[in-house]
């Protein structure tokens, strides 16, 4: 089909699109045009990776906006967001405004009211639904991206219950979706009322192969000789071979010790690959990713990268992540080796896409575990950049003749599975039951049982008496816990339900928190759990059990600390332990060895702890506990400036788990201050304290100096040791001060100063104070043993 004849778009599109090099659709497009997705139709399109399902996503959003209505296109990731407000913003040339929101769940993002196409997660989605954003009201079009991750167990059921309240909402609303091929396809364009698009075309060739012995054995029965050299991996062989054609690799493997240690050895095989030109830009992009952290995961990042390869996974920050796509979109980094996050990520297309391990362990199954074929098809979908690569090969990695039967028979000629429901689980249904009941979506059980029938589970499944049986679960606990109040046969959200749904919280986490709340504050004389019942009485220890804890060497020693506690006397680490034990929050897992050392911790501050602490004999919720405590330790050593590389190494992450980490907590403690006035505990101003430290990584007395946009902790604590203790301070400063206190960086100095409100930042002709030293090592903890620990980790933040 010519772009001349695109029905019902805008008048401009067919020169924007000629000017792009698009004069004809390719098949999978045309086919959606006719089906009606530039005419309001809603369309499921189930098409390969880079055949074209962002153009159909863009002919339904700008037909809807060109009759007058308003379009919103969710994404399962953060990151995806970023990358389809860059594509859609080239459409603000013609008058349309683009907006993106993807974070603060408690927002009813009205600034997004006067937007023609809104970008968000479908979490972010979720939220302004319940916060009452006036504007969704106004949608007539809606895209969903990746849509076959409604089968995932923790995302799907949020996306299932967000577009089937949108289509509740706005009866004639325009859905599409777009996936990947998925195995039933059919099935959720009938959820949806959709016409089907299922088509397998691609614009360049993809074949799929198994390599094994010095061969590359293809799918349509033909061999290729790709021989390994002396001691050369099978992997290597495979780059090196792509590489001599001038194409890149992918290589998928299941875990991120792994990813990291095959992107050092691959950084030998590309070396010799490349020209003097692109060894000076990788070395430029490796001192940027040095910059974006000092660890050991930054440092070996660069040092691969300055080679021309690297590794890719969700330990990285966002920064290290951004920096590996862009170098290797550019064709600089030759080789990534990725967790399969990436396959579902962003657009990073290659010549070959190299399967390397098709297990990962499974602690479900005890062990490893197959990877779904619909995973391994992702990742086999990355394969060929149109216009760039005149075919695409992806290739699983066997070690005998019986595995290449097995990975053809297992992934090559096998369909993927089908998409299924995931919401009838109780974790699911508890958080989205009360939004729905709290938004008003549902005022009764009958008309609960109603909504959920508009779910792609209804639509799966006969077992209509399974659906009830845990909605009558779920409810019963929202009832306890004071969320919902049920009258003759009404549903009504209490005023802590409507706060709780408003700040996005699964309702156990708020259980959860409010109780550690109310715990401290009557002295934990007669707790209850976080079901809102009284805790029973743990199992009596063996006299030799060998382990005592705090608070019964407290309750033997001194009755009077059943008393009312000054909530101003909550410690950070109680806090922190606090959310880190909620559902909400993803907890560190105890690794061999730990055990033994955070029992001792437990031991030594149990008394910071809000909430009674399980017997060890009840060994799943002490083990959760225990997790908690490494966790809340780990937030805990951020917010007293411990340093990024000791952290990574002390808990056995990386850098971007410290950000995803300080980011929920931040989240978990701002929701912890309202439920606090929510239900009349003083504890909000100890709660605040804790969430603005943890979110800056500082100490107490630089929280006001890393709050300047561009300072954050190592430099607050640079301009602090040089006497700048404060904001004010700060933007009356002498500039040669700042500039010596910032390393003698100028247009950070610069940048810093302007931020701060100085009113000349311009260090021109400035040179750095010669008299100011400062030493990061002075004033911080790099090492949180022994007695310093103590001195000022267990101060309560009243003192500050």
């Amino acid at each position: 089909m010519d772009v001349a004849d695109l029905p019902g778009v805008p008048e401009w599109l067919p020169d924007h699109l000629r000017d792009d090099g698009i004069e004809e659709l390719y098949p999978p497009q045309a086919e959606a045009v006719e089906a009606g997705v530039t005419e309001g139709e809603n369309l499921v399109a189930s098409i390969p990776t880079a055949s074209g399902k962002t153009l159909i996503a863009e002919l339904a959003m700008l037909s809807s906006v060109a009759r007058g209505g308003k379009a919103l296109y969710i994404v399962p990731l953060r990151a995806l967001a970023s990358e389809k407000q860059a594509d859609f913003e080239e459409f603000e040339q013609y008058g349309l405004d683009i907006g993106v929101s993807t974070g603060n769940y408690e927002s009813e993002g009205g600034w997004l009211a006067d937007k023609d196409i809104v970008v968000a997660t479908s979490e972010k989605v979720d939220s302004l639904v319940r916060n009452d954003a006036p504007w969704i009201e106004d949608l007539t079009c809606v895209v969903t991206d990746e849509v076959h991750l409604v089968d995932d167990g923790e995302r799907g059921p949020t996306l299932e219950v967000t577009l089937a309240k949108l289509r509740r909402l706005n009866p004639d609303l325009q859905t599409v979706a777009l996936s990947a091929t998925i195995g039933n396809a059919e099935a959720l364009a009938t959820w949806l009322d959709a016409g089907l698009v299922d088509s397998d075309w691609r614009p360049i060739d993809l074949q799929k192969g198994v390599h094994y012995g010095q061969a590359l054995h293809l799918e349509d029965g033909s061999q290729q000789r790709l021989s390994v050299q002396n001691n050369e991996k099978q992997t290597a062989a495979i780059v090196r071979d792509t590489l001599e054609d001038d194409g890149s690799t992918l290589v998928f493997v299941n875990s991120r010790r792994n990813a990291e240690a095959a992107a050092g050895r691959l950084a030998n095989t590309v070396r010799p690959h490349l020209t003097d030109e692109e060894r000076a830009q990788l070395a430029d992009i490796a001192e940027e990713i040095r910059d974006v952290s000092d660890t050991e995961t930054s440092d070996d990042l660069a040092d691969a990268v300055a080679d021309g390869a690297a590794f890719h996974h969700a330990g990285l920050s966002r920064g290290h992540r951004e920096l590996v796509e862009d170098a290797f979109r550019d064709r600089l980094v030759k080789v990534v080796c990725a967790t399969p996050t990436l396959a579902a990520g962003v657009n990073t297309p290659s010549r070959r896409v190299v399967v390397r391990d098709w297990r990962r362990y499974d602690g479900s199954a005890g062990g490893m575990a197959p990877l779904s074929v619909l995973e391994v098809h992702q990742m086999m979908g990355r394969a060929g950049r149109p216009g760039l690569d005149p075919y695409g090969e992806a290739v699983l990695i066997a070690s005998s003749h019986d595995e290449v039967d097995e990975l053809f028979e297992r992934y090559v000629w096998a369909d993927p599975e089908p998409v299924r429901s995931k919401l009838a689980a109780e974790p699911a249904l508890r958080t989205h039951i009360l939004a729905t009941v709290a938004s008003g979506f549902a005022r009764s059980r009958e008309g609960l049982l109603e909504f959920l029938e508009q779910t792609l589970y209804a639509s799966q499944t006969d077992e209509g008496g399974q659906l009830e049986r845990v909605v009558d679960d779920v409810l019963t606990y929202l009832q306890r816990n004071d969320f919902l109040e049920i009258e003759g046969g009404e549903l009504d959200a209490t005023s802590l339900g409507h706060t709780v749904s408003r700040l996005y919280l699964d309702p156990m986490s708020a259980a959860e928190i409010v109780d550690g709340l109310r715990d401290w504050e009557r002295g934990a004389s007669d707790s209850t759990s976080a079901s809102g019942a009284p805790s029973e009485t743990p199992p009596e220890p063996p006299a030799d059990s060998g382990f005592t804890t705090a608070s019964e060497l407290a309750a033997d020693a001194d009755e009077s600390d059943d008393a009312d506690r000054d909530p101003d006397d909550i410690s950070a680490l109680g806090l922190y332990h606090l959310v880190s034990r909620t559902p909400d929050m993803y907890q560190l897992y105890l690794r061999s060895g730990d055990r033994e050392e955070y029992e001792m911790e437990l031991f030594e501050r149990e008394d910071e702890l809000l909430g009674p602490t399980p017997s060890e004999f009840e060994e799943g919720r002490f083990e959760d506990w225990l997790s908690a405590l490494k966790t809340a330790r780990l937030l805990e050593d951020w917010a007293t400036e411990v340093d990024e590389a000791t952290i990574t190494e002390r808990y056995g992450v990386g850098p971007g788990d410290i950000r995803g980490k300080v980011e929920t907590a931040q989240w978990l403690l701002g929701a912890a201050e309202s439920l606090a006035s929510e239900v009349d505990l003083d504890a909000a101003r100890a709660i605040s304290e804790a969430r603005i430290r943890v979110e800056h990584g500082v100490r107490e007395e630089l929280v006001d100096l890393a709050g300047v946009r561009g300072v954050g902790r190592k430099r607050a604590r640079r301009l602090f040791q040089a006497g700048i203790t404060d904001r004010a301070q700060l933007r009356d400063a002498d500039k040669a001060v700042v500039l010596a206190a910032l390393r003698g960086r100028r247009k950070t100095a610069e940048n810093v100063l302007e931020n701060a409100g100085h009113r000349d930042p311009s260090m021109e002709g400035v040179e750095p104070a010669p008299d100011v030293s400062v030493d990061l090592n002075e004033g911080t903890e790099t090492e949180t043993d022994g007695d310093a620990v103590a001195n000022d980790d267990q101060s309560s933040l009243g003192d500050f």
